[in-house]
């Protein structure tokens, strides 16, 4: 089993607890639950600032003890709806009451300024855009770009079709090298629809020092601490993933292999 494939925690309502610790890394860290009608999930603030994603169902919010509001999302993350989202900056504690069942997940990173403010981002804010062409094609709602405030997070999610290939043609993002190349790790939290498909994702770097290829079911995550890192689609199911993206710049420059760089510079 590769160390870079993570399997949920099925038996828990937390099915996933990724630190910056449990990865080997140091700035990226995700926890995805799976809940139900009526319970409660708090965190009390620290030096982390959090991105709350609501990837599926209706939720009442409150910071610091104050209700914000209730927040009724889509009934899935296949569903063509960006997500409502929630950013707390670090020191900042907050609750989650469920009034359905709801999946949800804190994208975290470290919070490096007192200049940030709590805001709940809206679906009609997120931009959405069509990448790639023909089996490359996929989908994207940027969640919480780089062109939104933030200390460090960068937060993303991305619908692909059957058969179709997605971050392609293999890129990275492993060196602190602007304005080439960002140093950024990065998780992904897949999806599969149906849910007993799998997915193809390699992650790879240039002097082959890491070259994992796995096949990431349902609710698994995949890290990627440095390297190219393609997924592909099998015919017959639909992928979606969350990625969580930081590094000691927020910024997402990349470069594609240059093997098959060709395929979008013909």
């Amino acid at each position: 089993m590769s160390k870079l494939l993570i399997n949920p925690d099925l038996k828990s309502m937390r099915l996933h607890n990724i630190t910056p610790s449990s990865a080997g890394w140091k700035y990226v860290g995700l926890e995805v639950y799976k809940a139900f009608k009526g319970n409660k999930f708090s965190r009390n603030g620290d030096s982390r600032e959090v991105c709350v994603v609501l990837l599926s169902g209706e939720i009442n919010f409150f910071l610091n003890g104050e209700e914000v509001g209730n927040f009724k999302g889509r009934s899935s993350v296949f569903d063509n709806e960006a997500p409502f989202a929630f950013y707390c900056p670090a020191n900042q504690s907050f609750e989650i009451n469920t009034l359905t069942d709801c999946e949800f997940a804190y994208c975290t990173a470290p919070g490096l300024t007192q200049d940030q403010e709590f805001r709940v981002i809206i679906p009609e804010k997120m931009e959405k855009e069509k990448r790639g062409e023909g089996s490359n094609t996929r989908y994207v709602c940027n969640i919480l770009p780089e062109t939104e405030p933030a200390d460090s997070l960068l937060v993303v999610e991305v619908i692909t079709p059957s058969g179709n290939w997605s971050s392609y043609p293999p890129h990275k993002h492993d060196q602190d090298n602007l304005p080439t190349e960002s140093y950024l790790e990065e998780t992904y939290y897949h999806r599969i629809d149906p849910s007993q498909g799998y997915v193809t994702q390699r992650v790879y770097t240039d002097d082959l020092s890491i070259n994992e290829s796995m096949s990431p079911s349902d609710k698994s995550v995949v890290l990627v601490p440095a390297g190219y890192h393609p997924v592909g689609v099998p015919h017959g199911y639909k992928s979606y993933y969350l990625n969580v993206m930081a590094g000691p710049k927020r910024v997402w420059k990349f470069k594609n292999d240059p093997n098959h760089d060709w395929i979008v510079n013909k």
